[in-house]
């Protein structure tokens, strides 16, 4: 073997190609992940869907010689369709996930369309091969219909029958990723992806962490990123001051194929937007006032609209693209931004006639307090299905009456053994706590857990009902993990 090749052979040893997975909800994208990388990722998704994207990287044996993939696992609710088209932008092979029970759906049929308008080289997958009522040749042919033609059916996209449950062909799986991916991947690939070509990395999601500024999560395509080097985002350059993988291991640089999170930027990038080097001329952002997922306002005054009104604050940036994207007519936004809902969106709901809804984000009990006290509608969600069909609801005034209200606020001073489970002591801050009464357990900002009060004592007297300023033992319906200083809420 030529010198120059064992070179190419070295750096495609080194270099992992990235895999984007997309298909409908509930088909077992993540799950599929899972039983590759060996996490609990899927046991966590609220409501069964992925609602960001992330990526992460995993190393097999294939052909004798250690190879990594970096996969990208991009959202499967139909709201998603263009932060799936994110993340096909920034892919080298993709996997349609499709389920054996269903066959094709509606967003794999997106899925499909964003596949062959891309031209990216894809795989289809059919999951859930161990359960009954599934019928492969049928779901093949369903397939075939949208215009994919399969391996064994006159055509040549490959397909594979997988089962995340027992692990039935995830070797095999992985194993024709890195075939299709050194099958297809360009002539001028190595080039590219030299530790000395000009870097250029994809942004997969961004947000605003409260405590480290702006943040992304990129996919480097072309050359290294490195720890304090000047790059540019759209014009504005920026340094890097740090690299973390999906583990949270501190970086120093980031090659061509890796998927890390990126901190240094002096404002939220946008989810598509490609980090290059500073020298490279590209055209300067967007101010703020034109970008349309930028921290603003589009009017103030409550006369200039007479439809449904909403401040929206979500976790980060592909959230809040996903739920503008997906609001149905005749609502208007007065305020989106990525964070948390403050004091001030709260003020301005109240000035504007608005209400706040939040996805995926931590709202303080102070906050929550100060929505009730202002008649303001606050909603929080962690399923955006769920958000889009409350807006729908509350256009035709069905969450007026539905507004959470606060009855008492509550410190937990002590716990201890009762009976068969534990008591808590604790200290009424505001409002009362009483018998029944549903309660959210707050740790800072983290919500612990959703609960009720079983028994209510003062001393050794039983109580239905217990006002502020007063101590008082509290046992709830079931066991959660609560320590010392946790706040108890109650609430409707």
């Amino acid at each position: 073997m030529a010198k120059n090749e064992s070179a190419k052979e070295d750096s495609n040893q080194y270099f992992p190609p990235v895999i984007t997975v997309l298909g409908h909800v509930d088909h077992g994208k993540t799950t599929l992940l899972d039983a590759v990388r060996k996490t609990s990722i899927a046991d966590r998704e609220k409501g069964g869907i992925t609602q960001k994207i992330g990526a992460s990287e995993v190393e097999i044996e294939h052909e004798g010689k250690k190879r990594k993939i970096t996969f990208i696992d991009t959202p499967g609710h139909e709201a998603f369709t263009k932060m799936r088209g994110h993340g096909v932008n920034v892919s080298d092979v993709s996997l349609l996930i499709v389920a054996a029970t269903d066959g094709v759906k509606p967003q794999t049929k997106e899925s499909i369309q964003i596949l062959q308008d891309s031209g990216t080289p894809f795989i289809v997958v059919i999951t859930k091969v161990d359960m009954p009522h599934q019928n492969i040749n049928d779901v093949k042919q369903s397939i075939v219909r949208e215009g994919v033609m399969l391996e064994g059916l006159g055509g040549d996209v490959p397909v594979i029958e997988i089962s995340a449950k027992t692990g039935q062909n995830i070797k095999e799986l992985l194993d024709l990723i890195l075939l299709v991916f050194d099958l297809h991947k360009p002539a001028d690939y190595f080039e590219k992806i030299s530790k000395s070509a000009p870097v250029s990395a994809v942004v997969i999601e961004s947000k605003l962490d409260t405590r480290v500024g702006p943040k992304a999560a990129v996919v480097v395509k072309n050359g290294v990123l490195k720890v304090r080097e000047e790059v540019q985002i759209e014009g504005e350059v920026f340094k890097i001051r740090s690299l973390m993988d999906d583990r949270g291991k501190q970086l120093l640089s980031a090659c061509a194929g890796q998927a890390v999170e990126v901190f240094g930027f002096k404002q939220v990038p946008p989810v598509g937007g490609v980090i290059t080097d500073k020298s490279v001329k590209v055209e300067k952002r967007s101010s703020v006032k034109d970008e349309p997922l930028a921290k603003t306002a589009i009017y103030t005054k409550k006369e200039e609209h007479k439809g449904l009104s909403v401040i929206l604050v979500a976790d980060t940036l592909g959230s809040l693209e996903a739920i503008t994207s997906s609001l149905p007519d005749g609502v208007k936004i007065v305020l989106q931004k990525t964070g948390e809902v403050t004091d001030a969106d709260v003020v301005l709901a109240k000035s504007t006639g608005s209400i706040v809804l939040s996805f995926g984000t931590k709202i303080k009990p102070d906050i929550t307090k100060l929505a009730m006290n202002e008649k303001v509608l606050l909603r929080n969600y962690e399923v955006i299905y769920e958000l889009i069909d409350e807006i729908k609801d509350a256009q035709e005034g069905k969450l007026a009456s539905q507004m959470e209200q606060i009855y008492g606020v509550a410190h937990v001073l002590a716990k201890f053994p009762y009976e068969k489970t534990q008591a808590l002591g604790v200290k009424i801050d505001d409002g009362r706590l009483a018998k029944g009464d549903r309660v959210r357990i707050m740790r800072g900002d983290e919500v612990v857990g959703e609960n009720s009060i079983k028994s209510l004592r003062v001393g050794k007297d039983t109580t239905s009902k217990v006002e502020v300023g007063k101590e008082a033992g509290v046992v709830l319906a079931k066991e959660l993990d609560i320590l010392v200083g946790d706040v108890i809420l109650s609430h409707s």
